[in-house]
């Protein structure tokens, strides 16, 4: 199933990193997947992919695709990627809509 807006890649940096690390390693795309634990309940997981499992959503910009495991499909519509850089950490950064607090 393709898909382009019920969660997305934010911003021309998110792009163009997942883009480097599908191209470095020789896959078809990211595959995020979400595991309960911290603070808010979350944790997000992202691995490298070559093909969407059977119920996975496909989401495609600009030639990028990020694969989402439906069993974290639900918690992650709305959600926006990100790729951030600063002085203490290079990370990827998930604005989700449907998370009710954080830690600190």
């Amino acid at each position: 199933k393709q898909s382009t807006g019920s969660s997305g890649i934010n911003a021309e940096y998110g792009v163009k990193k997942v883009s480097a690390i599908t191209s470095r390693q020789q896959c078809q795309g990211l595959k995020i997947s979400v595991k309960t634990r911290g603070c808010n309940g979350l944790t997000y997981i992202l691995d490298y992919a070559d093909y969407a499992a059977k119920f996975d959503e496909v989401v495609e910009q600009d030639g990028v695709k990020v694969f989402i495991d439906s069993k974290a499909l639900m918690t992650l519509i709305g959600t926006e990627m990100d790729y951030t850089t600063d002085k203490l950490a290079s990370e990827f950064v998930f604005n989700n809509p449907n998370v009710k607090g954080t830690c600190g």
